[in-house]
């Protein structure tokens, strides 16, 4: 069976007895449907103790898939078989790349969150709530200008957005301005969305947007248009974190989405913390690689919200590596230890790299029935001369029985005092930051920045946001800045093309190499195969 039949063959709990493990009652839910809930709980930080924090990221992600959300939903599901209170804490799919390349986002085999394609179409409208709170401000600016242009507009900065991949709205001209559109998992409103502490600080964040600059050069925000009630109006229900369960009846709490190539890429603070509250374990994941999901999660959400992630689970597939190594399409399936051997350098740099934030790392060898034992291995053999704990996950063909041995390795990590770090200081010089990340992370021998770039760097460095901690958005299939740079693409150069201040976040957007905030749609978009048939969706995978 796929993933979406496997979904439907499955009879899933009633999300009220689902909300009940999680120890909520009925006036701390608000449902939607039997399957599906908003979670309306205010005490997340009125608790003295939370449970423990892993983080689940991947080495460069590849066409195949390297199943972070596979595996985080396995690793929750074995931690319950083993008797302990697990939940965890996702983010939402963004429809974009559900029609396009990626299909659905939700887990796969018998490792999925549940209902999946209520989940990857719309879900409870958060989505299209932040897409409509967004381009409400972007219509008030115009409004405002074509109005008289009384707070003296000289330049627009804040950009429409959608939630789908239409690389024509990279460039477009309104009445007023020359302006684009970013996806909506790419927006400052989705980024702030997700590092609001609760509704109150959502308020602020959303008055504290740049819309633009006037004509001495001063930022004018969304709060002196006076619309930031008006935002949090749209938000206001969008903002309290959904409840679904895994195919295994665990709890799931799912909600935000931003990209992790573009922004912060990890679910709500608001969601992440109901989960610690709730549960003693709780597992996240941050999107893309580690060299930009993870960098992000301990750099901006975890220093920001005072959060210490007790483990890092690094995951690795077979496939991964030989890609890496260079192995195309045709060959990819074919038995290849030494291939597999080549690629070893990107799974290298993800676990040096996670070790500069975090001294507590298991990999994950994600393993698939195509991969052979020999080439499994390699992958082992590399890891014991490194003396890095890990261990073989099988949870998308078994479900939390195929993730036991990693929850046990996780759960003997957990014993260990963990050291957490941050790759730079919020007082650190702008361009020091950059150069922090750049030689840490992306392993660049060298940074170079655009004349426009450099002109915006060198006003922040004397600015009130020159403390704000960045957010590097590039390519992510590779370390360095070229996509098409694959394996351990050391001394590479970092290529600053523009820089953005989301004053709503609370960090600054560092744009490099060709990364656009609209994607666009593949040649064979994921959308050919969807469809409603007998009143069943098919086509999600």
């Amino acid at each position: 069976m796929n993933d979406i039949e496997i979904s439907h063959s499955i009879e899933l709990n009633d999300i009220g007895s689902v909300a009940e493990r999680l120890g909520l009652n009925s006036s701390n839910v608000i449902f939607y449907g039997n399957h599906m809930a908003k979670i309306d709980y205010s005490d997340i930080d009125n608790k003295d103790n939370y449970g423990k924090l892993i983080l689940v990221t991947s080495i460069n992600p590849t066409p195949y898939g390297e199943g972070k959300t596979t595996v985080s939903i396995g690793l929750c599901d074995a931690i319950s078989k083993l008797g302990l209170n697990a939940s965890l804490a996702l983010r939402e799919p963004s429809m974009g790349p559900v029609f396009g390349i990626k299909g659905g986002a939700c887990g796969g085999g018998h490792s999925q969150i549940v209902p999946m394609e209520n989940i990857n179409l719309n879900f409870t409208g958060d989505f299209a709530a932040i897409e409509s709170a967004n381009n409400l401000l972007a219509a008030a600016i115009d409004n405002h200008i074509e109005k008289g242009n009384k707070l003296d507009f000289q330049k627009v900065t804040f950009r429409r957005c959608l939630d789908v991949n239409d690389r024509s709205l990279r460039t477009v001209k309104t009445k007023l301005s020359d302006t684009s559109f970013d996806i909506t998992a790419a927006s400052e409103v989705m980024a702030l969305f997700c590092l609001s502490k609760d509704i109150d600080d959502l308020k602020i964040r959303l008055g504290n947007i740049i819309c633009g600059y006037n004509s001495n050069k001063q930022p004018i925000y969304a709060k002196d248009l006076n619309i930031e009630g008006a935002l949090t109006v749209i938000l206001k229900d969008a903002i309290k974190p959904n409840l679904v369960q895994t195919l295994e009846g665990n709890p799931a709490i799912v909600h935000g989405g931003p990209f992790a190539n573009i922004a912060q890429g990890t679910n709500s603070v608001i969601a992440t913390k109901t989960s610690l509250t709730l549960s003693d374990y709780t597992i996240t994941e941050a999107g893309f690689g580690s060299d930009l999901g993870a960098e992000k999660f301990f750099d901006i959400k975890c220093r920001l919200n005072g959060l210490k992630p007790d483990c890092c689970v690094i995951v690795a597939t077979v496939k991964a590596l030989k890609y890496n190594a260079g192995v195309t399409d045709t060959d990819i399936l074919t038995p290849d230890p030494e291939k597999v051997r080549e690629g070893l350098p990107n799974l290298s740099i993800h676990i040096q790299n996670m070790l500069k934030f975090n001294s507590n790392i298991v990999v994950c060898i994600n393993k698939y029935d195509t991969d052979s034992q020999d080439e499994v291995n390699v992958i082992e053999d590399f890891l014991n001369s490194r003396h890095i704990n890990y261990a073989v996950s099988t949870a998308y063909k078994d479900g939390g029985d195929g993730a036991i041995s990693l929850a046990n390795e996780v759960l003997n990590v957990l014993n260990n005092e963990n050291k957490f770090n941050t790759i730079y200081d919020l007082d650190d010089d702008i361009f020091t930051k950059i150069d922090k990340v750049a030689k840490e992370i992306y392993r660049s021998s060298n940074v170079e920045y655009s004349s426009n770039a450099l002109s915006k760097l060198n006003e922040i460095k004397n600015s009130p946001f020159k403390n704000y901690p960045i957010c590097i958005s590039k390519t992510q299939y590779s370390i360095s800045d070229d996509a098409k740079k694959l394996n351990a693409p050391i001394n590479n150069t970092l290529h600053v093309k523009d820089v953005r201040v989301y004053g709503g976040a609370g960090f600054i957007t560092i744009l490099t190499g060709n990364v656009y905030t609209m994607p666009g749609l593949p040649k064979n978009p994921n959308y050919e195969k969807i469809d409603l048939v007998n009143g069943k969706v098919i086509g999600l995978e």
